[in-house]
């Protein structure tokens, strides 16, 4: 039982002939009459009877009729509401981010969408390993998540993909170390220095590898710590060096800290809104998406 049969059952006690309901239809008397015989078949009892030239409804027919009518009013109500959902400006957006994402976008964001005509924002911090990043849409209306440029790419065809910040990774030093008057730094000036870094799988271990790979010289890991505020401090302190995304860790930041570019070595990492792609017809998420970008434009420019 199927609405559209509901609704030429409906149709044709109210215009009495077949051709008169595909008319009113626009299909084929053909198509009519086979969803009315599937219809048929598909209850114990005639839904129709023939009076003279007309195909009126049985009692059975009028009453299934009357519920088809009511079941199709309520499917319209749904499609109204799922309409309004999608358009609403002010339902609620799931955010989840990875800690320097956090820590950079949340506040701004949820300040930027401080109104009553504004989407009410949910946020999460979710800091998983590259490759589970596109599963979290599954949980989460957008999902910001980052990889390094040559880690592999997300799968596009599971999920929608919203560049948001192509951001290199600097040397971070305390600001009395010996090569903080390095305006930039190579893979051999840093390689013996202690080093803080993330736990394997998260990056920046993995631009540390390939320091490790040009320098051909093994590496002093002292400390392993993903959160990049904990990172800062340990650096402030001047007993280790590490790295530091240029752009998002400027809420980590201080006076104790200089930033360094390193050369020689690919140490940029891209910033990624990821959504399922039918959350992004819904208006609140849109506006939610532009305000990440506003939020992120204003942390690159100088």
């Amino acid at each position: 039982m199927e609405i559209h049969q509901l609704e030429m059952l409906r149709e044709l006690g109210a215009l009495g002939s077949v051709k008169a309901v595909a008319e009113t239809l626009l299909v084929t008397p053909s198509a009519v009459s086979q969803q009315l015989a599937a219809l048929q078949r598909s209850v114990d009892v005639p839904l129709t009877r023939k009076e003279g030239r007309n195909l009126v409804l049985t009692e059975a027919g009028q009453a299934l009729a009357d519920a088809g009518a009511a079941v199709v009013s309520a499917m319209a109500d749904a499609r109204l509401a799922i309409g309004a959902y999608h358009g609403s400006t002010v339902a609620p957006v799931t955010v989840s981010g990875f800690h320097s994402a956090g820590q950079a976008l949340f506040a701004p964001l949820a300040r930027l969408l401080d109104s009553p005509d504004k989407p009410r924002v949910l946020l999460s911090d979710e800091d998983v390993a590259q490759q589970d990043f596109p599963a979290l849409t599954a949980r989460y209306d957008l999902v910001l998540a980052h990889r390094m440029d040559h880690s592999p790419r997300w799968p596009e065809e599971r999920v929608a993909v919203i560049p948001l910040a192509h951001e290199p990774l600097d040397v971070a030093l305390s600001a009395g170390h010996r090569l903080a008057g390095k305006e930039t730094l190579t893979a051999h000036d840093v390689v013996g220095e202690p080093w803080v870094t993330s736990h394997t799988g998260y990056s920046p271990a993995d631009v540390l590898s390939a320091v490790a790979a040009v320098s051909s010289r093994e590496l002093n890991i002292v400390h392993r710590i993903n959160d990049y505020s904990t990172v800062a401090g340990l650096v402030a302190t001047g007993s280790v060096i590490g790295l530091l995304p240029r752009h998002t860790a400027k809420p980590v930041l201080n006076p104790e800290i200089v930033l360094r570019p390193l050369q020689g070595i690919s140490t940029r990492r891209r910033i990624d809104i990821l959504a399922r792609p039918e959350n992004l017809k819904r208006t609140s998420v849109m506006m939610v998406c532009e305000a990440l970008e506003d939020i992120m434009a204003g942390l690159v420019s100088p």
